[in-house]
């Protein structure tokens, strides 16, 4: 047949699918009218355009003419990006792991024409295989099922949808807020923590960036040394690690293996974002030069790949693969290929650097090796018998003739689809890296944010609905994802540049917020808006809790109020956060790691935020040392304000405005905030280190 529906579809994934010979729709109400007017069951496909075994679902099954048929004879099938509607993924994916014990993409779920679900998988080879159900059998199953046991599916759906319903809003979670899930949450973490190979538990390895900012900010109060190492001794080995893309900077999204070594190689925007503030911040904890410099790679690469230098924007993600017959082909190498890029001197040294032998790591192509740092220069040179220095120079003149050979290779894919939330959370870790860095690019990083943001309000924001999900294309309503991580990057960027445009956009997202997301009974926020059009489907309320993949949303949202109340003394956001932590207080400790997130806004609640305000004439040494020694500390909820004679105290919010005491105008000075309460005002950098470092605000405010 020629190309489907799909063909015209804003999403990468979809269009991606508009030649296989299968009648797919978009998912919305035609799909569910249709569904119900042919009386047949819902195929229901939800995958990514950078996922490799959807990719091969689609080559194996979805592009065969003869299982084609069958779906199309049988089914209404159903194609849906969970990058674009993570309402409908999180939803399904719930349900269907429910069923099948497993989740992920791709996910293959089976539904009543009113959406509702009665069976479902992952992956389904074509045919049957290692003790899995060919596709084929599947389908012709289910077509069966649903034409003679028609009402023994309509109560599997039934009670599955009211199991999942129950579960998406933690029923029975609510209890009142104890600071001692902290407590609770790092030692399960510290049970977790693998002292060989750094990071959490077993294979497959994910990055949990929460969980590392929650260590750091746990070592920061006590000083405990084994905090400090689990933190960063992980940070180090991911960096060092096949996981992070030696030669042109960022992450892919996760190790097969423990020791970090051989990755999947998508790499995602969200993941990123949140590793490079990982990196910024433990570059600030230990000043170990490897972190800082990784943190420069993750930039490095987005700026080369991953955003929209011109306009402002970070795109979504960059594939794993450039075809279906590739693994990683694009970021591996065979040890003729590394020869063949060096001179035979360098080579050598690049050999022992990467590890890199006729016989490598990927099972696909078991001469590729991934690359990792194995060794460092000065073993090298024991080895060699040279000199340490000639080696590191040798190295990084190397990686940079490799990159370059690496370039002409066919490249993966690059989704340019810009999420709000995402975008977003890319901009607080710009806006970061903006304070704790130097130089130029500390400078290009909090311009390209503001950019960003800037952009992000104009195109994807209003003041009757807030954000939208997507920068660009056809409009899609926002989840609250998209409103949370922006009034976040709002207060970011209010604090780096005293606009008050960004703070107003934060304070009336926040508002909207409780407004169309709020739970006022049971505290905590829906993913979906009260006025959100019908979803279809599984129309249950979920509360978005857990870190998975990104930081659990209600979670965010405590910091968030906590952050705005600590600008403008409102009452309702201390009570919306307060609310928000007992409706999770519950379950928080039993979801340990994969909780990080609550244990943040746990500690932000309990604290209360930092404001560092330095008053200062632009340019003035003094005030600039005074900035530069409030930056280069670690410190949750820590804002430094820069007030000029341009800028004035009148742009500070009028809560903290009116904290502050009367000050001299003559000489740089900075004050220390917190609640209510402010210290004296001190001029010397190194009082105010030590102020922060000690965390006199927090219990000066009590």
């Amino acid at each position: 047949m020629n190309e489907n529906s799909l063909k015209n579809s804003a999403s990468p994934y979809l269009r991606s699918a508009a030649h296989q010979p299968i009648d797919w729709c978009e998912w919305g109400e035609g799909a569910f009218a249709r569904a119900q007017s042919e009386d047949k069951p819902i195929l229901l496909d939800i995958g990514a355009v950078w996922c490799h075994w959807c990719h091969v679902i689609d080559r194996e099954s979805y592009e065969n003419p003869e299982i084609a048929k069958v779906i199309n004879e049988h089914f209404v099938p159903v194609k849906v990006d969970r990058d674009e509607r993570p309402d409908v993924d999180s939803r399904y994916q719930s349900a269907i792991s429910a069923i099948s014990g497993q989740g992920g993409w791709p996910l293959t779920g089976f539904l009543m024409p009113d959406g509702k679900p009665f069976f479902g998988g992952t992956y389904f080879p074509p045919e049957d295989q290692q003790g899995r159900p060919g596709f084929r059998r599947v389908l012709l199953a289910v077509a069966d099922a649903y034409k003679n046991k028609r009402a023994d599916l309509e109560r599997t759906a039934e009670s599955l949808s009211e199991a999942v319903a129950k579960a998406e809003v933690f029923a029975g979670a609510r209890a009142d807020f104890d600071p001692g899930v902290v407590d609770t949450q790092i030692s399960a973490i510290t049970q977790l923590f693998d002292i060989r190979n750094g990071g959490f538990g077993t294979a497959p390895k994910f990055p949990h960036a929460s969980a590392i900012d929650l260590i750091l900010e746990r070592y920061r109060q006590t000083g405990e040394k084994h905090l400090l190492a689990m933190a960063e001794s992980t940070l180090e080995k991911m960096a060092k690690g096949g996981v992070y893309d030696q030669l042109a900077g960022g992450f892919h999204r996760y190790s097969v293996d423990e020791r970090w070594l051989v990755p999947h190689f998508e790499k995602m925007s969200y993941d990123n974002s949140e590793l490079l503030k990982n990196y910024l911040h433990g570059w600030q904890v230990t000043k170990n030069p490897l972190l800082r410099n990784t943190a420069e790679g993750i930039i490095g690469w987005v700026n080369d790949l991953l955003s929209d230098q011109q306009g402002g924007g970070f795109y979504a993600s960059q594939d794993a693969d450039y075809s279906l017959d590739d693994d990683g082909d694009y970021f591996t190498w065979t040890l003729d290929e590394l020869r063949a890029a060096l001179p035979k001197d360098e080579a050598r040294i690049m050999e022992l650097y990467f590890d890199v032998e006729a016989h490598g790591e990927m099972h696909h192509n078991p001469a590729k090796n991934v690359l990792w740092i194995a060794r460092d220069a000065a073993e090298i040179a024991r080895t060699l018998g040279l000199e340490e220095s000639s080696v590191r120079l040798t190295i990084a003149g190397a990686k940079r003739k490799m990159l370059q050979a690496r370039l002409p290779r066919p490249t993966p894919f690059i989704d340019k689809t810009m999420y709000v939330s995402w975008n977003a959370m890319f901009a607080s870790a710009y806006l970061a890296a903006g304070r704790v860095l130097t130089g130029e690019l500390a400078a290009a990083s909090r311009e390209f944010a503001l950019k960003t943001m800037d952009r992000m309000l104009k195109e994807a924001w209003n003041e009757e609905q807030g954000f939208a999900h997507r920068i660009g294309g056809p409009a899609l309503r926002g989840s609250l994802d998209d409103q949370i991580f922006s009034v976040l990057a709002l207060l970011d960027a209010y604090e780096a540049t005293l606009d008050p445009k960004y703070f107003r956009a934060a304070q009336r997202t926040i508002d909207l917020t409780i407004e169309k997301y709020g739970d006022a009974a049971g505290g905590g926020f829906f993913d979906r808006a009260s006025d959100a059009p019908p979803m279809g489907g599984l129309e249950v309320r979920r509360k978005p809790f857990q870190d998975s993949p990104t930081p659990g949303t209600n979670s965010a949202a405590i910091m968030a109020l906590m952050r705005l109340h600590a600008y403008t003394d409102d009452r309702r956001y201390y009570d919306c956060a307060k609310k928000t932590l007992d409706a999770f207080a519950g379950i928080a400790a039993q979801y340990g790691l994969f909780a990080a997130t609550y244990g943040l806004a746990a500690v932000l609640f309990s604290e209360h935020p930092t404001q560092v305000v330095i008053i200062g004439p632009t340019g003035d040494a003094a005030a600039q040392h005074l900035e530069e020694a409030a930056h280069g500390i670690f410190r949750l909820g820590k804002a430094v304000l820069k007030v000029t004679p341009e800028s004035s105290l009148e742009n500070l919010p009028a809560a903290l405005r009116q904290t502050i005491p009367h000050l001299p105008k003559d000489k740089a000075i900075a004050v220390v905030c917190s609640g209510t309460t402010c210290l004296p005002p001190v001029g010397d950098a190194d009082e105010l280190k030590r102020l922060l470092e000690k965390g006199i605000a927090g219990t000066a405010a009590g």
